[in-house]
């Protein structure tokens, strides 16, 4: 038996917080007398990102008495007051490593059902002046939980709460929050989670996805991971004018040594001494056959781009670059369904490259090759593609040029008849592959099986930040430049000296208007995992789980030596 102490609400507002607006209603106050519960909310109570808290799954965010008097011990305060950890009800009797997932309530005239633990993002900490207090919540297993309301009622501070049913499976909100977490999973609670309906969708998800991964066999893992550390010299063995804008560059080892195959669809990250001070980091591409031995990349010349202006002026056969080993999580998979590949423009480059292993592979798979130009003049790789399209039994090629035809939308899509089981791999703009997505999506594709490259900076990931002003491009912090390790952003095209003034990898990345991603700024929800190109970095804060080789959390670290990422 437990009882309702207090019910709190507040409405969003903006805080002013580290030089930003912050839109949030984790404020939260207790409110007296009886209160109505919707499907959606408590009344008179509000979110401020809608994408990270409430909705039908998390409509009332529940914590207890009894962390609230752990805290006070292990944070040595006597301010924490309900409604602090910016929940809803206040409860006392019902324990985190007891309430579980799919258990019912009856509190008043309103039932109840435990949905998820509570999302650590960083509002909660900053609610408590306590930066740490996301991590905190998960590593002493205090977390709180959401309810979904199954019937709607008021509700009233000092109702009794009764349990009306046992969650399947009976797998504890503290078991369930440490199992998404935290390291050592177990593979049979896992299987039992995916199982239990009433966990809410985006929690279930992330666990099938850990399921998969541990399915991954270990050879694609082990493939999938850079060949090397750090960057090495390459020699250019040729060059190739491919349409009046696009060239591309073959690329081998000094000694002539084969060169270690890519996953088709990967990227070089490639620096280039002579272009610029210090000398400029680009990613491109691997367009030609990724069992070759030497690597080919293919660059168009953009007028305002810096670096390929001068490959397109300066390169030539014997010119030397310094690559870091190809990367990315863009790649064909092992698969024998129909698969889509479809790009726009310079955006062809990936997708050839796994139209080179369907090819050599002599694939009876069903494929699908629809590339878009501007015209004939700018279709790069025409006669390329058309011989490997012609070396497989059941592939078919559809070839669209803007200048003339328009471009692609929904209807044109759904006209083409494109299976729905097709898995498509889509590169091109960001406004392409966001048109094509949808349009594949609306056509029947499974969202899951549409996968797609995003070249330059990823969208950022800033929940509940008011960004009132236009992004600036990325830029060197203000005040004196840091005499401590360069770290490049190798999507944004930066590099500057690190300061000990910054707390981490991410206070930097925000003070030059790096694009960034984060939920916890704190080391649990690995949002802002960020690839290493080159480089060590080192933790100021550990993570409750180390991210993959060669990745790091920049939320936690600061540089060991000079670090190139893939940000």
């Amino acid at each position: 038996m437990g009882k309702l102490v207090s019910v709190n609400v507040g409405l969003p507002t903006n805080v002013e917080w580290r030089g930003k607006t912050v839109y949030t209603g984790v404020w939260k106050a207790p409110v007296q007398g009886p209160v109505m519960v919707r499907r959606l909310n408590v009344d008179g109570d509000g979110q401020g990102d809608l994408a990270g808290h409430g909705g039908e799954h998390r409509a009332v965010m529940v914590y207890q008495t009894e962390s609230y008097d752990f805290w006070k011990k292990y944070l040595r305060r006597d301010d924490l007051v309900p409604g602090h950890f910016g929940e809803n009800f206040t409860i006392a009797g019902l324990p985190d490593d007891d309430v579980c997932i799919g258990d019912r309530y009856r509190i008043g005239e309103a039932e109840f059902e435990v949905t998820q633990p509570r999302v650590t993002c960083f509002r909660v900490g900053m609610r408590l002046n306590e930066p740490k207090m996301p991590k905190l919540l998960v590593s002493q297993h205090r977390p709180g939980f959401y309810f979904r309301v199954i019937v709607e009622g008021q509700v009233s501070a000092g109702d009794e709460i009764v349990r009306t049913r046992r969650g399947r499976h009976e797998l504890s909100v503290a078991d369930v929050d440490a199992l998404l977490y935290l390291p050592d999973r177990d593979r049979d609670q896992l299987r039992k989670v995916v199982d239990v309906a009433a966990l809410s969708p985006g929690w279930r998800q992330s666990f099938r996805d850990m399921l998969e991964a541990q399915r991954e066999p270990a050879a694609e893992i082990t493939a999938a991971q850079p060949a090397w550390d750090g960057f090495r010299s390459l020699r250019v063995s040729e060059i190739r004018q491919e349409s009046s804008q696009v060239m591309s560059i073959w690329l081998e080892a000094d000694d002539h040594a084969v060169l270690p195959s890519p996953l088709p669809g990967q990227y070089l990250p490639v620096r280039i001494p002579g272009a610029g001070m210090p000398a400029p980091l680009r990613s491109y591409s691997l367009s030609g056959d990724p069992a070759a031995g030497y690597f080919r990349i293919s660059v168009k010349r953009e007028e305002h781009g810096l670096v390929s202006r001068w490959l397109h002026e300066h390169l030539e056969p014997g010119s030397v670059v310094e690559a870091a080993a190809p990367r990315g999580d863009f790649y064909l998979a092992d698969d024998d369904g129909p698969v889509l590949l479809m790009s726009a423009g310079i955006g062809i480059t990936p997708v050839l490259a796994m139209l080179h292993v369907l090819s050599a592979a002599q694939s009876a798979r069903e494929v699908w090759w629809l590339h878009t130009a501007r015209s004939p003049e700018t279709h790069a790789f025409a006669a390329e593609v058309a011989s490997l399209i012609g070396s497989l039994p059941h592939a078919r090629q559809l070839v669209f040029y803007t200048q003339t035809q328009g471009r692609l939308d929904r209807q044109s899509i759904a006209a083409l008849g494109i299976p729905v089981d097709a898995t498509a791999y889509l590169c091109g703009p960001t406004q392409f592959m966001s048109d094509m997505r949808d349009a594949l999506a609306a056509g029947g594709l499974d969202p899951a099986r549409i996968h797609s490259e995003l070249f330059g900076a990823l969208p950022p990931i800033n929940p509940g930040i008011v960004d009132g002003t236009p992004r600036q491009p990325p830029h060197p912090p203000a005040g004196p430049p840091g005499a401590g390790p360069a770290i490049t952003f190798a999507r944004s095209g930066l590099t500057v000296g690190w300061s000990s003034v910054c707390g981490s990898i991410l206070d930097l990345a925000e003070a030059c208007d790096v694009p960034t991603r984060y939920s916890c700024r704190s080391g649990v929800c690995h949002v802002c995992v960020t690839g290493i190109v080159a480089g060590n970095a080192t933790y100021v804060q550990q993570p409750l789980e180390a991210p993959e080789p060669g990745t790091v959390l920049i939320c936690s670290a600061a540089p060991e030596t000079e670090l190139v990422l893939d940000l």
